[in-house]
Parts: C-alpha cells; structure tokens; sequence
C-alpha cells in the first residue's frame, strides 16, 4: 500500500492510494437499477452557480491544530528536465565563493538541501523538504561553472516531466495532468460542501471542468436536494444521481463532485458502476488526533470494506474542515493521485478502456468486449 501526506497544513491528515487490486471481487458488481429518469440539461456541465460560492463549509468542523507548511524553494534558479535527469543553476557570484569546498550539498531520495560558507557564515541557498518525484540520490552531481554552481539529479521516473524542482502546488498542477490522461476525477465523502469545495479547487488547478452532481439535480428538478430527500426520500436521490454520474461517465477532463450522505450514490456498494469510470477520492473526516493514528484508521477502513466509500482509488483523512483549508486538501488529493498513477502506471490505460467497453460494473477485473452483465455465465476474469 503506497501512502503519501495528504495535506501540508493540515494535522491528523493522510491520503493513500489504493491499487484496483483491493477492490471486491468481480462476484459482488455494482449494477444500477433505474427505477426513474431525470431529464438533464442540454449540456451536462451547465452550472448556474460556482460549487464553492454555492456552499459552506460543513459547520462545526474545524482542524484541532495546524501544522506549519515548508515554504516553496525560492525561485532565484534555473530550472530544466532533461532525458531522465534535471538540472539546477544557482548564481553564486555575489556569495564570493572560490572553491567548492565552501558549497555543501545534500541529498536524498526524495529532499535536496544547498548550502554554502560566505564570509564565514554558512548559508542556506535552497532547501526543498519534498522534490517532486523520487531521485538517484548516489548519482547526484555537482560543480561550479564560472559564477553559477551547477547540481544534476538523476530521475527514478526517467518518462515523468518534472515542471519545477518541488512538489508544490503549482509543479503538480501543471504535472499531474501528463499521469491522469484525460481520465476523470470522482470526489466522494460524508459532505457535500467539502466534495465541491475540493471539487472545484482542484477543476481549477488543473484545468478540468468542475461538476456538481447536486446542482445538476436541482436544475433538472427545479427543487434542492433537501426537499427531494423530504418529499420522495433518499433512495430517490440516490437513484437519480446514479443517472448523472451515467451520463457523465463518458466524459474526459472533468472534476466531479458527488453528493454526501446517505442521499449519494457513492454511499450505496451498489452504486459505483460509473464512478469507478474514474479516479476516485475519498474524503474522510477523521477523529485521529495524529498522522499516523489517521493513515491506521484508513486503513482499517478500506480493509474492512464496511463503508462503500472504500471502494475509492485513494483515501484522504481530514483533521477537521475549514475554507481555509480547501487548497491544502486538493494539493493532498494530487500527491496520492500522482503516487498512485506512477505506482500503476497501466491504470489510467485501464480506466480508459473500462469506459470504451460502456462501465458495465465488471471493475477491477474487465470482461472481454461482449461480456453480459446481465448474463448469467460466469465471469472469466476471477
């Protein structure tokens, strides 16, 4: 199982990826009944309103403690990827360095920390905490030409275009895009205000089409969510969202996000048929009060498989919720969306061709084209 930090500025939180292997078994597949039919809009994406103006945070969700995020390198170097290495370039010549025994420069797997001795004083020149993907750290070179110091980091994932040196929120919204390949993002979890919020902050960074399963209900219903479930009950909504997320299955480069409860379809075992024509998330709010404490939680979760929920390609543990957070929580979603497409990196292919042969419920362990979902013959790919 892969793990990854789920968000910098946000305590007891964890996200970890989970290879499709976890999921159940092709005996148990999800097929949705379709009991009614809600007539959408013309254009499924027709959004009346903007998912993060349009709700507020849960309430009474709040972090119990905020852990101090590592500042972003500063962008006094240049920066270049090359074929299965990258380089940095420092201007050394106003430090008055003279030897390279006056620069220090360490490293490992996954950090990078320069130094240098000037005037007697020793001086950090650039601390990167997180590089954006693992290194060689045994092949790393360094020298000095003429007034710049110059180190080259040998890449593990020599394919992975690296934008920047760091795995800030900028270089994975510009590089997780290379790893999704088009290929969705389902945001599911408890609340609906939290799935649109990180819905719409990671729609944004990425640049995918933010989509509400919510506001497409109330605007083919012309009713909100709250009075349907008052009205009809919940297995209506449920229902009826399960044709949205039909509908949206076919549908590339979008960031959707699903209703919370009991009311939402990613609540039902049975439901998940066309969600998993994309990459999941699951946000969780969490009562561990550490790390580590949240990331053993998760996992009991998904192990257990007691919660539908678990059926998500990555679980991301929250320590509260606030506004303030949204980018944080997004930015996490990305870290374990990118170590789990780099870990598997068939699985994007694999989402693709679930959706090519109709998302006919048969997820993780595709039928061959002809397959019947509603045959009785056995599955092949047990």
């Amino acid at each position: 199982m892969i793990e990854a930090a789920a968000a910098a500025a946000m305590a007891a939180c964890s996200s970890i990826p989970l290879p499709f292997t976890t999921k159940a078994s092709p005996r148990q597949r999800s097929r949705v009944s379709r009991p009614c039919r809600v007539r959408l809009p013309a254009s499924p994406f027709r959004q009346s309103r903007s998912p993060l103006a349009a709700c507020s945070p849960a309430s009474g969700l709040r972090p119990r403690a905020s852990v101090s995020a590592s500042a972003a390198p500063s962008k006094d170097y240049e920066f270049t990827d090359g074929n299965g290495e990258v380089e940095l370039r420092l201007d050394i010549q106003k430090l008055g360095i003279e030897s390279s025994k006056d620069v220090f420069v360490d490293v490992d797997d996954t950090s990078l920390l320069i130094r240098a001795k000037s005037d007697g004083t020793l001086r950090t020149l650039l601390n990167v905490q997180t590089l954006f993907d693992r290194i060689k750290s045994s092949e790393t070179i360094w020298f000095i030409d003429e007034d710049q110091l110059v180190v080259n980091l040998k890449k593990v994932e020599q394919e992975l275009k690296w934008p920047d040196i760091d795995e800030s929120w900028e270089s994975l919204t510009a590089g997780i895009t290379q790893l999704l390949t088009g290929i969705s993002v389902h945001i599911v979890g408890d609340s609906t205000d939290i799935n649109e919020a990180v819905a719409k902050e990671i729609a944004e960074g990425i640049g995918y089409l933010p989509v509400c399963t919510s506001e497409l209900l109330e605007s083919a219903t012309e009713k909100s969510i709250d009075t349907w479930v008052a009205s009809e009950g919940e297995d209506s909504v449920a229902d009826a969202e399960s044709v949205v997320l039909e509908s949206l299955s076919s549908h590339v480069r979008t960031v959707v996000a699903t209703l919370g409860g009991k009311q939402g379809a990613a609540s039902r075992f049975d439901r998940w048929q066309y969600l998993h024509s994309g990459f999941t998330v699951w946000l969780s709010v969490s009562d561990a009060s550490d790390e580590a404490t949240a990331r053993e939680e998760a996992r009991r979760s998904v192990s257990s498989g007691s919660v539908a929920y678990a059926k998500a390609d990555v679980v991301v543990k929250l320590g509260g919720w606030d506004p303030e957070y949204t980018r944080a929580v997004a930015q996490g979603c990305l870290v374990a969306l990118k170590q789990l497409t780099l870990a598997d990196k068939k699985l994007a292919g694999k989402k693709s061709l679930y959706i090519r042969l109709g998302c006919r419920g048969d997820w993780p362990n595709i039928e061959p084209p002809g397959w019947d979902p509603d045959s009785d013959a056995p599955p092949t790919n047990v």
